[in-house]
């Protein structure tokens, strides 16, 4: 008798009790098998009871919390019957790109983003016209809500997800409020990575009975995977890519896209630039794809931009890098795209293109793959340069290690030199100019980066103190009071945070933060157009209206100031 028991079958999003609709939405786009939060977390909430996940960004928590409400909304109320909190403009994008993806069989499903940075005319227009799920960030949902353009009361779902950031971010006291203000009976889902007292005492008061569910990230990602990573800004990412190309020492390469529409713009964008790609994605046909898949395989195709759906099961040798030219927003599909790379025992290479806004996308698939990622910078153009000319060599090289080929044409030279009385030299730079076109062979010098340059003047007090600085980007800075300060418990990473989330800034606006008892000061760019300023100063932190305006002069260096770079937290 064996002592080996039948294998359980493999659990599908079909047994878990999810809509007929929502299955086909799933089936759309291959999700067949939940994950560990998927599985334990959609029963509960398809039952109605109030759930605390414990999980890492990347476990698929999203789908989590998007498939059971969908399965459960009533189409024909047109108020909101769901509402997720995110800490971040970006993290609320994508899990309404994702609610949509997942309602794509359920006509008249209406989601909206709500956040800072978006104008408010959009947003009062959709929810006039009515809306079912409204994913937002906690300022700009307080916002609504104090204006009275927000209805949530019949509000039957509320998510928060990446609890944790948000409190980090001072939004505790608006997600409070938020929560207060709803109505009572509402099903509550509480998703956070750590769980700190704060967020403890919000499940207990504000959830009821809960069910606990702890999910750790088991994600890994083979050895054998150099996995590097550039921080560029999104208008930059051709560039940058066509730059790796020139540089990097590939056979064949996938590029990683987000959506259907951007396989086919990029893949043009590489052909006119001079290189063998194509797209492949859901809408290709299956004879298509084999035939593009077999060009791969042969040699006569070197680059395939593809989107995640389209790429499963692929399995060629030959590709030497995977490119993430949009980082996935779970490590699991960031570990089944590089996965496509280092195949039978061969090294791979990974390249992650990270905008300065998802570098919390960086740190959740370091933490999930138990991975670090090795920062790269962007080639230069006398890496690029030099990588040409080195290719030219061996063009040469090549050439001549081929006597038949070239027998001819060293008796055309002769001839010619022979006859018009030109140095052999310069024939053949002439015959390298035919060769290569009228395309440069070098790329021109980058301009000389400007020195920043610090005027000493004499200020009220008679000390020193700075000329109007400029941004990394070139533009002047200004300073700007908020009326939070060290009373309030502030700090530099939550005014960074609270700022970049509603006016749409990066890392690289910030210059010092000054915080004092009673108000703070932060030096901005000195040109920042006027909706900015308004949405800016609607922003709460610490649940306090910051009320922003210009101050009197640069903040002085003096102890308390914080330079930029030297806050703990990030622009999201």
């Amino acid at each position: 008798m064996s002592d080996e028991q039948p294998a359980a079958p493999e659990q599908t999003f079909s047994d878990l009790g999810l809509s007929a609709e929502v299955l086909r939405a799933l089936a759309d786009v291959g999700y067949e098998t939940p994950s560990p939060i998927q599985a334990r977390t959609i029963p509960p909430l398809l039952e109605g009871r109030d759930v605390v996940g414990l999980a890492q960004t990347g476990t698929g928590k999203t789908a989590a919390f998007a498939l059971p409400i969908l399965s459960r909304l009533d189409r024909d109320q047109k108020t909101p019957q769901a509402l997720v909190l995110a800490p971040t403009r970006e993290l609320a994008l994508q899990v309404s790109e994702a609610f949509e993806r997942y309602a794509a069989h359920l006509p008249g499903v209406k989601v909206l983003p709500i956040y800072g940075g978006q104008g408010y005319g959009v947003q009062l227009s959709a929810l006039r016209r009515g809306v079912h799920v409204v994913v937002g960030t906690p300022g700009r949902i307080m916002d609504h809500l104090e204006k009275g353009t927000l209805d949530l009361s019949e509000l039957r779902f509320l998510v928060l997800d990446e609890a944790d950031e948000m409190l980090n971010m001072g939004f505790a006291e608006d997600v409070e409020t938020i929560l207060a203000d709803t109505p009572s009976d509402k099903d509550v889902a509480l998703f956070s990575a750590t769980m700190p007292k704060t967020i403890r005492r919000i499940a207990e008061n504000y959830l009821d009975d809960p069910v606990e569910i702890s999910v750790k990230g088991k994600t890994s990602t083979a050895t054998n995977i150099t996995q590097r990573y550039l921080i560029v800004s999104y208008p930059q990412k051709v560039d940058a890519l066509t730059r790796i190309l020139e540089v990097e020492n590939f056979e064949a390469m996938i590029v990683f896209v987000r959506t259907k529409n951007e396989t086919e713009t990029l893949a043009e964008k590489l052909r006119a630039r001079g290189y063998s790609a194509m797209a492949i994605n859901g809408d290709v046909a299956q004879v298509q794809r084999e035939r593009t898949v077999n060009q791969l395989k042969a040699g006569k195709l070197d680059i395939l931009v593809a989107t995640d759906v389209a790429a499963r099961g692929l399995d060629v040798e030959r590709i030497s890098h995977v490119v993430n030219y949009d980082i996935p927003t779970d490590t699991e599909s960031y570990v089944h795209r590089i996965g496509r790379t280092g195949r039978a025992g061969r090294s791979g290479d990974s390249i992650a293109f990270v905008t300065p806004r998802e570098r919390h996308l960086l740190r959740a698939i370091e933490k999930a793959t138990r991975q670090p990622l090795t920062q790269m910078q962007l080639p230069t153009v006398d890496d690029v340069n030099a990588t040409r000319l080195s290719r030219f060599d061996d063009q040469i090289t090549e050439a001549l290690a081929q006597p038949e080929r070239i027998d001819f044409f060293r008796d055309v030279v002769s001839h010619y030199v022979a006859e018009y009385g030109v140095a052999e030299v310069d024939v053949a730079a002439a015959l390298a100019a035919v060769m290569h076109g009228e395309q440069p062979l070098l790329l021109d010098p980058e301009p000389e980066p400007r020195s920043r340059s610090f005027e000493e003047r004499p200020s009220h007090g008679g000390r020193a103190e700075r000329a109007p600085r400029e941004s990394r980007s070139g533009q002047p800075m200004a300073t700007y009071r908020i009326e939070v300060g060290k009373r309030h418990k502030v700090e530099p990473r939550q005014i960074v945070g609270a700022l970049a989330n509603e006016g749409g800034l990066s890392r690289g606006d910030f210059g010092y933060i000054s915080i004092k008892p009673d108000f703070s000061l932060v030096e901005l760019p000195a040109n920042l157009p006027a909706g900015t300023l308004d949405r800016l100063a609607g922003t709460r932190i610490s649940g306090k209206l910051i009320e922003i305006k210009t101050d009197g002069g640069p903040p002085r260096s003096r102890p308390g100031g914080h330079r930029k770079g030297g806050y703990q937290g990030r622009p999201r």
